[in-house]
């Protein structure tokens, strides 16, 4: 394959933030393209629908009106190239320069050491152990392993040593940071509800006595063991329901991301409306000023080398067309399959793979896969990734087939109105979807449900 289609290929794969990126680099090393800006300036004078200047006369090799994007990724690249700005001045801010000014739980954690009187040992010792607290805010090192730690920076300090420091950073904000484990986690923040608090001291007995079977939900042995009816139960649950697990989510939330749609999806007049987003995609043209220069110069490695680079920005410019042209028709496409879903929702989604894409566009299932990554799509209800559109199928007891998104919907709102004292079991749940037509084993209601993380019937279980 020439250079030329693994470019059109590679900017098929690409994200729009990553093509952002890939044009940016684009614009900076090759002195014939530029910005089509809506208002161009005095003087410059546009280019034509493929990008290229029409005064522009120079002897070019053909560029076909349809770039084939087909053909096996795994032939031409082992994997997507990372991106990075560097310090190439690009107007794409890195992601990760932005977090990286985020305050980390550890950052927090030293903050307040740094404002505790520690000896010159103590700080040793508190500094490993805030080492050793991961983001969810809880000590992944044992004590022991804490003191192999030091005694390799030769700090030799006993084990009641840090024990003792460990308490002092236990009592650091947030509450229940560097506990051990998920009990201590819950008593530490127990300690702090006031003991005026009706319930504090069950729901302080039950974490420490009795966490497995309410981790179980046995509420009927737990009534038992604690000598409480059930509104008491419930409320000995509430408070501890209350608590945070993981402490240090209040600190370092996860980082937020960011989707930009690459296609918009609205109805006008009845009729489901397929565009491109305009914003998302950058406009090139080919820069007339150096084009009309090239024509003016001599022969010579001057010429040479502006013809090289008209050459590669016109074929730039094609295949960012025939990017967005692929990606316009794949969408049409899975809009017109998928309309029942825009109307209806989740429940009604149709059966779908790559292959049907594929053979309603013409082309192979490897490109479809490679528009589909990574690229979304605007619709009146939320964004979505393409790929969310394509979904396996199982046979209803007529012989027609319903799409296993439309089950999980399905099996998502059976759950949502079940009696939460009496959940519905696996096999209940093939039963009913059973009555209803669709024909669908026990085990592959469980794989559903397991894939929309959604617990067992035993851990959904909860008090009336």
């Amino acid at each position: 394959m020439t250079p030329q289609l693994q470019q059109a290929i590679r900017l098929l794969q690409l994200s729009t933030l990553e093509l952002n990126t890939e044009v940016q680099e684009a614009l900076d090393s090759n002195l014939m393209l530029e910005v089509d800006e809506e208002d161009d300036e005095a003087g410059a004078r546009p280019a034509d629908g493929n990008g290229q200047d029409r005064d522009s006369d120079v002897e070019m090799v053909d560029i076909p009106n349809d770039l084939p994007v087909d053909g096996v990724w795994e032939d031409i690249y082992d994997s997507i190239p990372a991106y990075s700005n560097g310090s190439g001045g690009s107007e794409f801010p890195d992601n990760d320069v932005q977090r990286s000014a985020t305050e980390t739980l550890a950052d927090y954690l030293f903050w307040q050491m740094s404002l505790t009187h520690f000896s010159e040992i103590d700080g040793a010792i508190g500094a490993a152990i805030i080492d050793a607290v991961d983001d969810d805010g809880y000590l992944r090192l044992s004590i022991e392993e804490v003191q192999e730690t030091l005694a390799a920076q030769m700090v030799e300090v006993g084990l009641d040593e840090i024990e003792a420091v460990l308490h002092q950073v236990q009592n650091f904000d947030p509450v229940g940071v560097a506990a051990r484990d998920l009990r201590e986690c819950l008593m530490r923040q127990l300690q702090q509800i006031p003991e005026e608090n009706r319930w504090q001291r069950e729901a302080a007995e039950l974490v420490n006595k009795h966490l497995q079977l309410l981790a179980s939900r046995d509420y009927a042995q737990l009534k038992k063991v604690m000598k409480l009816d059930e509104d008491a139960l419930k409320q000995v649950i509430y408070l501890i329901q209350s608590l945070n697990p993981r402490p240090g989510s209040q600190i370092q939330p996860a980082p937020a991301e960011y989707v930009i749609p690459d296609v918009f999806v609205r109805k006008q007049n009845g009729v489901w409306r397929v565009e491109l987003n305009s914003d998302a995609f950058p406009r090139l043209r080919v820069n007339s000023h150096y084009a009309r220069l090239m024509r003016r110069s001599e022969k010579g490695a001057d010429k040479d080398c502006l013809k090289s680079h008209l050459q590669e920005a016109r074929w730039f410019i094609k295949s960012l067309k025939s990017r967005n042209d692929t990606l316009l028709k794949v969408a049409k496409t899975i809009v017109e399959r998928q309309q029942g879903f825009l109307e209806y929702g989740e429940e009604a989604m149709k059966p779908m793979v790559l292959h049907d894409v594929a053979q309603e566009v013409e082309m192979h299932e490897s490109t479809i896969s490679r528009v589909t990554t990574r690229k979304y799509m605007h619709t009146p209800r939320g964004i979505f990734e393409l790929k969310f559109f394509f979904s396996s199928h199982v046979y209803t007891k007529s012989g027609a087939e319903c799409s296993s998104t439309a089950i999980r919907a399905l099996l998502k709102k059976l759950i949502a109105a079940e009696n939460s004292s009496r959940p519905l079991s696996d096999s209940k749940l093939a039963a009913i979807l059973s009555e209803q037509g669709i024909k669908v084993a026990r085990r592959t209601v469980a794989k559903y449900r397991e894939a929309m993380a959604i617990p067992s019937s035993t851990e959904r279980r909860s008090l009336t």
